[in-house]
């Protein structure tokens, strides 16, 4: 897995410009802190995390051969973040047989008391483009808390398909997939709802 130390070029989703650039485990942690430890952020399993614990994963991180983490930003304010890793060798060993290009995906939107309707859509869409900007991915994979019925629904509407249950260390989560060519379909198709004049 190549670590990928750019930053993103713009993407214009209509609600505003998101790019996506390589976390700093030491600068951005005081930001992750509040996002993990909120309680709208209850699925990342950070509840009680101090600084020093989000320091360390995130340093953990950007030390691994298999496992990238970036920060998304919204008209260049931070918004969002965003984890790849390989599945093979981190989170889902033994819990399914990897492909070649497979891509695991993680991300995170900052809690807000003040939503705006279609901003997950166009974050998971900017972190989708991302992982598939690599001419290597053929396959996002995820696994969600299997409870986290939002995320399977807004997972779905970009193209993932559920396979099955599986049972985690620190959770029973639903393995789900997304191809390329599926992710590109989902996308087409939200595309002619747009037009059409129907919300997706």
């Amino acid at each position: 897995m190549t670590r990928n130390d750019r930053t993103s070029p713009l993407n214009d989703t209509g609600i505003g410009v998101f790019a996506i650039r390589p976390l700093d485990p030491i600068e951005d942690a005081q930001l992750l802190h509040g996002w993990v430890t909120h309680p709208k952020s209850a699925f990342w399993m950070m509840q009680e995390a101090r600084l020093h614990d989000v320091e360390r994963e995130y340093m953990a991180i950007a030390a691994s051969e298999y496992h990238d983490a970036y920060l998304g930003l919204h008209d260049g304010e931070p918004a969002f973040l965003m984890e790849r890793y390989d599945p093979a060798h981190v989170e889902l060993v033994g819990l399914y047989d990897p492909q070649p290009g497979d891509v695991g995906m993680h991300f995170l939107v900052a809690p807000t008391d003040t939503p705006v309707h279609g901003f997950t859509r166009a974050v998971i869409t900017t972190v989708m483009d991302e992982l598939f900007a690599d001419p290597r991915t053929r396959r996002v994979v995820v696994e969600p808390d299997i409870r986290n019925k939002a995320v399977h629904a807004l997972n779905e509407s970009v193209g993932f398909v559920p396979e099955r249950e599986i049972e985690k260390p620190e959770k029973n989560a639903l393995l789900s997939f997304c191809t390329r060519e599926q992710y590109l379909a989902a996308r087409e198709a939200a595309v002619l709802a747009a037009v059409r004049g129907v919300t997706t």
